[in-house]
């Protein structure tokens, strides 16, 4: 007698059902999907000639670029100008998680505000991500000058895009419970917040709140080629000189402070909320 439950059985059903033929309209849908990549293909100007091409051109550069510039006065000058990064990196990272908590309040449905702020809050989020942090380290050099302060003040702003939907999301997702119960014996919507909401959403935030740091970190090194200050402009004018070394240096300094903020940032995030869980 045949095991119609045997684990080969069970693998020809699924491979049955795998490779079944599509209908019209799932055929349809796939070969739509096909027109629009190749679509996208061809207004990137994808040229498979000049992909050929590219090997001779980039092997000229790395021998143009190696080794990297190690000059003393270079290396100091690089320095500071990724001391500088990391400084707008941090400062606009704090700030803006800082400002993301009452953002978010507004955002989450069912806490402080009704559906219409709710609304409105998460559309005003979402135009904050849906713009480039240098488009608006383009706008804050226009409003405030040229300097690292500009830089600062589009990395609050990218961070509030980031965090206050995520910190949003977070509380909403929280266990209903204790806020349940402490709205039975009568507290305020702010007390039920401060009390039940945001401590159970404290590790979520801690998550979100390293990522966004990283996420500055990154952002914060080609700030510079708008002029919001850090290290970006120094990359800039090493290409734009042909300095290739130079440009390498830059290149290297910023992979290793950005992998090293990585690390760290998984480390803390790893004792943080393992302590907490």
């Amino acid at each position: 007698m045949t095991d119609t439950a045997s684990p080969r059985n069970e693998r020809a059903r699924f491979e049955l059902t795998r490779f079944e033929r599509p209908s019209a309209i799932s055929f349809l849908g796939y070969v739509l999907g096909l027109v629009i990549i190749f679509w996208c293909l061809a207004g990137a100007g994808f040229s498979l000639e000049k992909v050929a091409s590219s090997p001779p051109r980039f092997a000229d550069f790395a021998a143009r670029a190696f080794p990297p510039n190690l000059d003393p006065q270079v290396l100091s000058r690089l320095s500071w100008k990724m001391v500088e990064t990391l400084q707008i990196a941090v400062a606009g990272a704090v700030i803006g998680v800082i400002l993301s908590v009452p953002v978010a309040l507004l955002a989450a449905k069912g806490l402080i505000a009704g559906p219409w702020v709710n609304q409105i809050v998460r559309t005003g989020l979402s135009f904050i991500r849906a713009v480039p942090d240098i488009a608006w380290a383009l706008v804050f050099v226009v409003a405030v000058g040229l300097g690292p302060f500009a830089g600062m003040l589009a990395i609050v702003i990218d961070t509030i895009g980031f965090c206050g939907r995520f910190f949003a999301d977070d509380m909403e997702a929280t266990d209903k419970g204790p806020a349940e119960s402490l709205t039975a014996t009568g507290a305020r919507k702010l007390d039920v917040v401060a009390c039940a909401t945001i401590p159970g959403s404290l590790p979520a935030f801690i998550s979100t709140s390293l990522f966004a740091l990283e996420k500055a970190v990154r952002s914060s090194t080609i700030l510079g080629l708008v002029g919001a200050g850090g290290i970006g402009i120094e990359l800039k004018v090493g290409f734009d000189l042909f300095d290739y070394p130079t440009a390498m240096t830059v290149i290297l300094m910023i992979a290793v402070v950005v992998i090293g903020i990585e690390l760290v940032s998984g480390w803390a995030r790893t004792k943080i909320i393992g302590e907490q869980r």
